[in-house]
């Protein structure tokens, strides 16, 4: 089941829940009681539908948040404001079930060790936000070519912004699986665990012999990466790496042509 379905499943039970014991008498005519019990309603039923941890304290402020926000004295209009800016960075977060990530420092220094500093490399950055690694990366790899794709238009718009005066940056707005893979050494990807398995078949139909895909945090399920890198940060981030073989093409081919 779709995670909005299930959600809006919860909050719809969480309603009935209370709904049924304001008729019987059982709790008292009070927004707040009610609020309450329709919170707690709906988090147990996401909790029995399966959804995600992360849905659960979504569940429980809700309703009592927007009980709390008919009280204050605030105009529509910012209502509307706050759900425009909230859109604008999180856009597909909704659908592709992928926040917005920040890639520190020492994960930056981690990635650039894995681009040789003597020779050109095409580094591709799934989701590269604000370019949190794009920018810095194509700072200490100047040699290189730093592409990045991003569908959200703020983050997208911020990282345009700071990237003027770097002319080895690369980037597109959209769909990172509707672009090819096919040119790039280093594919860089901090996503969520949800789209790993459709980044790992990409990368493995696409990606060019010798080329590596790096993952921050997220691992490919049912795949051993090639290489698990300690970056060695407060948060505990490892990256897990692994190689498309030299020649897979060549294999792939043959057993097309045999078949």
């Amino acid at each position: 089941m779709p995670a909005a379905l299930k959600a809006l499943l919860a909050q719809l039970c969480g309603g009935l829940v209370a709904f049924v014991l304001l008729a019987a008498g059982l709790l008292p005519a009070v927004p707040w009681a009610a609020v309450g019990v329709q919170a707690v309603a709906a988090a147990l039923a996401a909790i029995a539908l399966g959804s995600d941890r992360w849905w659960i304290p979504i569940h429980l402020g809700f309703a009592p948040l927007l009980l709390a926000a008919r009280t204050l004295p605030i105009a529509p209009g910012w209502y509307l404001a706050a759900f425009l800016v909230l859109l604008a960075i999180y856009w597909t977060s909704f659908h592709t079930r992928v926040p917005l990530y920040l890639s520190n420092q020492r994960t930056v220094d981690a990635v650039a060790a894995l681009v040789p500093a003597d020779r050109p490399m095409r580094v591709l950055d799934l989701g590269c936000g604000t370019g949190s690694l794009l920018l810095p990366l194509a700072r200490l790899r100047p040699h290189c070519r730093v592409s990045g794709i991003e569908a959200a238009p703020a983050p997208f718009l911020l990282c345009r912004l700071r990237s003027r005066g770097l002319p080895n940056i690369e980037l597109a707005r959209g769909d990172f699986f509707a672009h090819s893979w096919s040119e790039y050494d280093r594919i860089y990807a901090f996503l969520s665990p949800v789209p790993m398995d459709a980044v790992w078949h990409k990368f493995e139909q696409e990606a060019r012999a010798g080329a590596t895909l790096i993952s921050n945090s997220f691992p490919v399920s049912g795949r051993k990466p090639d290489q698990v890198i300690e970056v060695g940060d407060r948060r505990g981030t490892r990256l897990y790496l692994y190689h498309q073989p030299v020649g897979h093409k060549d294999a792939r081919k043959k057993d097309k042509q045999g078949n």
